[in-house]
């Protein structure tokens, strides 16, 4: 595993990535493809190393896919909470931008751009928060698979259309926010999340909702792209059968019919 820093608007994010095998940062191996990169991303006040990510990260690796392993800006300042949620998102796109571009951890394969090239100016400065045109990244190369737990579901949901994703994998999805309690009047509830996953549906992209059957948040419900997997005995923290989500994560991404490496 390679540790990667990268330049956001919203500060330093942090990879943990770990290449498929034959791959890695550096000059291409010869004979070595990874047909998908796979994302994924902490909640709230979590970090990188929560079972559920892990487990899921094995499942990618074993089908030849590289994995990056997402610490948010606002984690790396130190901070608990995402706090506004455009500006996360904002993060969260320029961080797959740079994945899959010629600066990301993977070489871009040997090809002939459909439009001419125009180099950089000598001495232009280098942003890699930048928008990039698709003679310029390697995007049309690999199928990108996002996700995260709790929070990091919803960041990877709400920008799958603008990031290309193929799939999306939604793990302790936190479907109901908390009751709002006043005095004196009875707890009301907002209305749930499921506009988060059916705008990644609506973009294209396939979701997967892996939540424990007794998650306090609730479980979204199954409906035309999105699949819905209830682990039997898993909490919010689905950290008590990492086996199954591995197995789990590992049918949903054969059943994407990804490249073969």
């Amino acid at each position: 595993m390679t540790s990667l820093e990268v330049p956001t608007s919203q500060g330093l994010a942090l990879i943990d990535w770990s290449p498929a095998t034959g791959a890695g940062p550096g000059p291409a191996v010869a004979g070595a493809t990874v047909p998908f990169v796979m994302a994924l991303t902490h909640g709230a006040g979590g970090t990188v190393n929560a079972p559920d990510l892990r487990a899921a990260r094995d499942a990618a690796l074993a089908l030849g896919g590289g994995v990056a392993l997402v610490t948010q800006p606002y984690r790396v300042r130190g901070a608990r909470a995402p706090g506004n949620a455009d500006r996360q998102d904002e993060a969260w796109t320029e961080i797959m931008t740079w994945l899959r571009s010629p600066d990301g951890p993977l070489p871009c394969e040997p090809h002939t751009p459909h439009t001419p090239h125009t180099p950089r100016e000598p001495h232009a400065p280098h942003k890699t928060h930048e928008a990039r045109t698709p003679h310029q990244s390697c995007e049309s190369q690999r199928s990108l698979i996002v996700g995260g737990r709790s929070n990091g579901a919803r960041v990877a949901c709400r920008t799958a259309a603008a990031v290309g994703a193929l799939g999306v994998l939604a793990m302790a999805f936190p479907l109901q926010p908390p009751a709002r309690r006043t005095r004196g009047s009875e707890a009301t509830f907002p209305p749930d999340r499921s506009p988060e996953l059916e705008m990644a549906a609506r973009g294209g992209a396939h979701v997967l909702v892996l939540n424990g059957d007794r998650d306090p948040f609730g479980i979204p419900a199954a409906s035309g792209m999105i699949r819905v997997n209830a682990l039997n005995g898993e909490t919010h923290s689905l950290s008590k059968k990492p086996a199954a989500v591995t197995a789990a994560v590992a049918k949903w991404l054969a059943d994407l019919a990804l490249p073969a490496a």
